[in-house]
């Protein structure tokens, strides 16, 4: 499915040529469907450029998405017309009283800044906290990740010794976590930042957890135990030649930049770079946008943010694994020798999972669905080569599978959390 972005936006040009499929809002209109508002905080200097990398990877998924951009009107941008601003961004006052399903906050070349000497800090700050009742969930990439992580839980960024400038490589630390569903167990990604937010920081926070480390070049991704804060330190977002040309033009400025470590063909700046980190960048952006916005958010977008006064129970289901929010705040409450309340009555869930269509088999079709095993092709005692072993995991799509399908539940909680 296609993501939805306005007709005369110039990056649609370029991601049609790419055979990107983009759904002008003309044609999205005669959709009886409801696709997933996302809205893009652009605070780099070349928005076109950065508009047009996350909407790559974004347009990637079975999902239709609904783009929004938004930039901050307290900060005079330099670097892009204010034609393209006017076309297609908003401002935050004209989006204050709307809702979201997601939001990406980008990251802005003011890293060597105090948080605080930023002259759009009070106006971030501002749509930080509106993310919280507005939006469902909340993707912060490089310096909005140490923005984001700062002002929601007050984990401080440090100033690095030199610029960790190039690619990476990393290890899953929480492989459990849907966010990295699919990744291997090491893989690359790209750095550029003066500065750095420690391990050791987010681990100390109750509320945090990381997903994945390096090694090298420290932490890439942590998230709220709530599931509604991500934050990538890196960029999966950057296309092949992005590092390239950022080392070219800091070496125009005169700045006594190195050689970004891992990109270059035995380093030498003038061979083709080697982009390792485009899968698993793509992966994550899917990952975010199908198990932590569209399985979960809401389908009455107006009662996005709601679900906040219910995550006090979310450790608790956790540990209680298939008990109920209630029932786990009871019995948290009884081993902390508080009373337990009682059971809330039934009540509708707050949103349901979408539906999944598994095969059936038809009841008047009895026959076995494999052919008949050759006495010739295996001796006595052997292994059913068209029967899959017994704990192999079976998802429910194979029209091949000798076991019947388990039946769907018509309601699942929420399993991300």
């Amino acid at each position: 499915m296609p993501i939805r972005i306005p007709d005369k936006l110039p990056a649609r040009q370029i991601l049609e040529a790419e055979n990107i499929f983009v759904m002008t809002e003309r044609r999205a209109m005669h959709q009886d469907i409801r696709p997933l508002r996302v809205l893009l905080l652009n605070l780099m200097p070349a928005k076109e450029v950065t508009e047009t990398q996350i909407l790559r990877r974004l347009s990637n998924t079975p999902l239709q998405i609904e783009v929004g951009l938004m930039y901050t009107s307290t900060h005079e941008s330099r670097n892009v017309s204010t034609q393209h601003l006017n076309a297609f961004y908003t401002t935050f006052d004209q989006v204050r009283d709307d809702f979201f399903d997601g939001l990406i906050i980008t990251g802005a070349p003011v890293e060597l800044l105090e948080f605080e000497d930023v002259d759009y800090w009070d106006e971030l700050r501002a749509i930080m906290d509106w993310s919280r009742t507005n939006v469902h969930s909340t993707l912060h990439i490089c310096w909005g990740a140490q923005a984001g992580i700062y002002h929601h839980y007050g984990v401080p960024k440090h100033v690095l010794p030199a610029k960790r400038f190039g690619v990476f490589e990393h290890s899953v630390v929480k492989p459990s976590s849907p966010l990295v569903r699919g990744f291997d167990e090491r893989f690359w990604a790209p750095h550029s930042r003066y500065t750095d937010v420690r391990a050791e920081d987010i681990e100390a926070h109750p509320d945090l957890e990381l997903i994945a480390v390096s090694d090298e070049a420290g932490v890439y991704a942590a998230k709220s135990t709530d599931s509604r804060h991500f934050f990538v330190f890196g960029h999966p977002e950057y296309d092949s030649v992005t590092l390239a040309n950022e080392y070219w033009r800091d070496r125009a400025q005169g700045l006594n930049i190195a050689v970004p470590a891992h990109y270059y063909p035995g380093d030498n700046p003038n061979a083709v770079p080697v982009a390792r980190w485009k899968a698993h960048g793509q992966l994550l952006y899917s990952n975010w946008l199908n198990y932590y916005v569209y399985q979960t958010t809401p389908y009455d977008i107006s009662t996005v943010g709601t679900e906040t006064a219910e995550a006090s129970g979310t450790k608790a289901c956790e540990a209680a694994g298939s008990a109920s929010g209630t029932e786990a705040r009871a019995a948290e409450r009884r081993q902390t020798g508080g009373e337990a309340e009682a059971p809330a009555p039934d009540r509708a869930p707050r949103y349901t999972l979408r539906p999944v269509t598994t095969p059936i088999r038809a009841t008047d079709d009895a026959r076995p669905h494999r052919p008949p095993q050759s006495p010739t092709r295996a001796g006595a005692g052997a292994p059913d080569p068209f029967l899959r072993p017994e704990n192999e995991d079976d998802d429910g799509y194979d029209p091949f599978s000798d076991r019947p399908p388990a039946p769907e539940p018509a309601f699942e909680p929420d399993p991300w959390r």
